[in-house]
């Protein structure tokens, strides 16, 4: 029996988004991992405040809030095993547990610019990290090392399969459909009682 995971590449419009994609000259400029087509389950490394863009480590992402209102994407698709599925999420379930020991890797993200290689037990930029749980799969490794991946190596990646392309909001607006709308407007209207 087969899994699927998906590789979501977004470009946020952020001042940094914009400052990376000025070195890569692509428009997808960060990289996060989900476990479900509705993307409840996403993950990655970036800022944990949206006003500060150091301030970052291991994060799971709610795709309709903060930065990602305007994002585009590209979503991949991908079939796993289930011992892989499972050695994914168990990675991600131990840094979900120990996330205070995990930080936003810059150093590395400069290093990649220098093709430079350099590793941190704790530290990973978006697209290393994704990479890292990638590489956990025999089917989904890359070629290039982690420290060095950028978004746009997982487009060239024969095993993904594009999924769907355009805005972030239109994506999972579609996939959630009405049941969440329901349950978001009904939490607003008790949320701030008169």
């Amino acid at each position: 029996m087969k899994k699927t995971i998906y590789i979501v590449l977004s470009n946020t419009g952020t001042l940094f988004s914009k400052a990376i994609g000025m070195y890569t000259r692509k428009d997808m400029n960060h990289a996060s991992i989900a476990f479900d087509e509705e993307l409840y389950e996403m993950y990655s490394f970036g800022r944990k405040n949206k006003h500060n863009p150091f301030n970052g480590g291991f994060i799971k992402e709610e795709p309709t809030e903060a930065l990602f209102k305007s994002a585009t994407c590209a979503i991949y698709k991908c079939e796993v095993t289930c011992k892989e599925y499972n050695r994914m999420r168990s990675k991600i379930r131990h840094m979900e547990q120990c996330k205070e020991l995990y930080k936003y890797n810059l150093i590395g993200l400069f290093a990649v610019v220098m093709n430079i290689k350099i590793e941190r037990e704790y530290a990973f930029f978006c697209s290393q990290f994704v990479a890292t749980l990638m590489n956990e799969c025999k089917s989904t490794q890359l070629p290039i090392a982690p420290y060095l991946v950028q978004p746009h190596h997982f487009e060239q990646h024969s095993s993904l399969q594009l999924l769907y392309q355009g805005s972030l909001q239109t994506y999972v607006f579609n996939k959630r459909g009405v049941e969440e709308r329901v349950q978001k407007s009904t939490w607003k209207r008790f949320a701030f009682p008169i």
